[in-house]
């Protein structure tokens, strides 16, 4: 029986206070031995005919306790309605495919912003919490195998853009 890749969407939510750049880190708690406690950004998978952006702001809000006030790129999407289709086509930060045996998942990166207050933990994530740009640099080029591995390089990446020494 051939087998498909899982869509899922992942959500890098950013804030900056007093000239200094932060990201929401968790560490990831699924019941999975490979994987518990590893360091990840709020992400899940998208339930079959969900708007993508929809996805992503449920995923953060069961994840973190956070509402998602804005969503990069959003704005620029354009949906498109034409025989018996309706299509959203998008822009996002970044893509990252699990090529390996342990889960068929692809997931679809957006920078984001929130507000609210923070759960403790939820059903799939424990230590939720707000880290600097600069500590996080540090602990990617010393541990990365902290990291889930589908968010490392899209961590990486946002590092590179804003993380002004």
């Amino acid at each position: 029986m051939e087998k498909f890749m899982i869509p899922a969407v992942t959500a890098l939510i950013t804030m900056e206070t007093e000239g200094d750049k932060f990201l929401l880190i968790q560490e990831r708690w699924k019941n999975n031995v490979l994987e518990d406690g590893l360091l990840e950004i709020p992400g899940g998978k998208i339930r079959e005919f969900e708007n993508i952006f929809d996805a992503l702001r449920r995923e953060v809000w069961e994840e973190t306790g956070y509402n998602v006030t804005h969503i990069h790129e959003e704005e620029k999407s354009i949906i498109t309605k034409l025989n018996n289709y309706e299509v959203i086509s998008y822009e996002c930060f970044y893509s990252s495919q699990n090529l390996g045996k342990n889960y068929p998942i692809m997931t679809h990166f957006f920078l984001c912003e929130v507000e609210g207050n923070k759960l403790e933990e939820s059903d799939e994530s424990k230590n939720i919490n707000w880290i600097s740009l600069r500590k996080l640099k540090e602990i990617i080029n010393s541990n990365p195998e902290k990291f889930y591995p589908m968010h490392i390089e899209a961590i990486r990446k946002y590092i590179n853009i804003y993380y002004k020494q």
